[in-house]
Formats: C-alpha cells, structure tokens, sequence
C-alpha cells in the first residue's frame, strides 16, 4: 500500500485533475450561456409569429424550450464523459441493452411522450386555456413532453403526466354562458318580478362590454319549496362568465328589494304550548 503512494506522482496527477476541473467549469458555463441564448431565440421568433394566437404561440415556445433543454443536456454529457476517460459509444450501447430490460418499465414514460404529441397535434389545449383534465379544474401554465402543468383556482401547481390525460374539457374556446338563478316568494307576482329582472339585465348588457348576448329572462326554471326560480342567461367573453354573474345577482337583488320583491330565506316558527 505504502509502495503504491509513494509510486504516484502527485503533482503529475493534481495537474490533470485541475486540468480536468478547469475544462468542466468551462464547459458547464459555456452550457448556461447557450441555453439562455437558446431560449431567448425561441422566445423571440415565437413572439414575432403574427400566424398564431397568443395561447397556441407559448404553447409551442414552451415545447419548443423543453425539447431544446434535452437535446443541449445529452450534448452536454456527450462532452463531459471524455473528459473522464469514459467511452461515448460503449456507454451507448450499455444503455441499449438496459434500455431493453428496462423497456417495459418505461411504458409509461413513453406514454406521457406519444399522448403529449397527439395532444399537441390535435391542438387540444393551450397555454392559459381553462379546462378540466384528469379530474382537476385549473388553467394551463405549461405543456410538456412529459407532464402539463395545471394551476387550479386556489393556486396549487398540479403537475399531470400526459398518459393521465384520457379525455379534455377545453373550456376556453368560444363564448361562455352566465346563468344566473333567482328565487322569488310564492306571494310576488311572477311577471311583474320578471320585467323588473330584465330591466335590470338591459342596463347590465349596456354597461358591459364583455357580454355578447344576452342578459335575457328565460323564464321559470323551477318550482322550489319556498321560492320560484327564475333563470338569466347571457353569453360573454371567454373567462369573463363569473364576473358577469357576480354583477348580474347583486344588480337584481337590489332591484328587487326596491320594488318590495321578496327573496326568500329559511324561516323558523316556534310554537308554545301553555299548560
């Protein structure tokens, strides 16, 4: 043992090492250099497209960064392994054996890449599209060879992999639909209760720009326990549905309480029996 350090020649060896070292934080700077100024080209060619739509053009930047990163990263391997006296090619055809037995753990990998590029080819989804997939309700941040990102209403980051994504609802592709549910005391007077309800969605519709059609009285859409409900429907800008709601039910409710319309609400009676 002792024969064996006294053998090495140390300095020779701190030199290749340093060599070696200073040749890797080379090399890792030079990789963050041309990945930043990778992204920046994608970034800005996407930005220029006047052919695409804000959401399908981040869609396809976003891709377009994630396939970049891989192709760099695997470049970045194929220059630091020989720098260690490791062989490109012999550790390529390693991994395709291992990949052979590893293969058919790997099917769903390969699941979330096939499923990601179909739900791009069909133009599925895009970038701050609001839908609903594999069970969550949310707006999309990005999409992945691998995994989408979706950011729910209460703000968690949901990171889906595509093999889970079996069927799309795209609710950001056309006009949405505010409807809005009003319930009236049995004792009002129906008609009466529905003019005032849609002079109110009239001065609504004037005001708001973000409506398209509507608000409009459709009539009596159910018969309750303690109450008549009578249904609004407008048509609005994508995203805008839930602002309009808001908006329509606080209008008619002060409406209605000025015209001594009631809505009614849970009442209790107690009775007393006297001995």
């Amino acid at each position: 043992m002792l024969d064996w350090v006294n053998e090495v020649n140390w300095a020779e060896l701190i030199v290749d090492w340093g060599t070696i070292l200073i040749r890797l934080i080379a090399i890792v700077i030079v990789y963050f250099i041309v990945k930043s100024i990778g992204k920046r080209a994608i970034e800005k060619a996407f930005h220029r497209s006047e052919d695409l739509s804000a959401g399908r053009s981040k869609t396809l930047q976003s891709i377009s960064v994630n396939i970049f990163s891989y192709f760099l990263f695997f470049i970045l391997l194929g220059i630091v392994f020989p720098l260690f006296g490791l062989d490109i090619m012999a550790l390529l055809a390693g991994a395709g054996i291992v990949g052979l037995a590893i293969g058919f753990g790997a099917q769903g990998l390969v699941s979330d890449v096939v499923t990601g590029f179909f739900i791009l080819l069909e133009k599925q989804i895009d970038v701050e599209d609001y839908v609903t997939l594999a069970g969550k309700d949310g707006i999309i941040e990005e999409i992945g060879l691998r995994t989408t990102k979706l950011r729910g209403f209460d703000g968690t980051l949901h990171y889906i992999p595509n093999r889970e994504i079996t069927s799309v609802s795209n609710h950001s592709r056309g006009n949405m639909r505010a409807l809005v549910d009003i319930g009236i005391s049995y004792d009002d007077n129906i008609d009466q209760a529905m003019d005032i309800i849609q002079q109110v969605c009239d001065q609504i519709a004037e005001q708001e720009e973000d409506i398209m059609e509507g608000p409009d009285v459709v009539g009596v859409q159910a018969l309750g326990t303690s109450d008549v409900v009578i249904r609004v429907i407008a048509k609005t800008k994508n995203m805008e549905q839930w602002a309009i709601e808001r908006k329509l039910r606080k209008a008619i409710k002060e409406s209605l309480d000025q015209n001594g319309i009631e809505i009614p609400y849970p009442h209790q009676v107690y009775i007393t029996k006297s001995n």
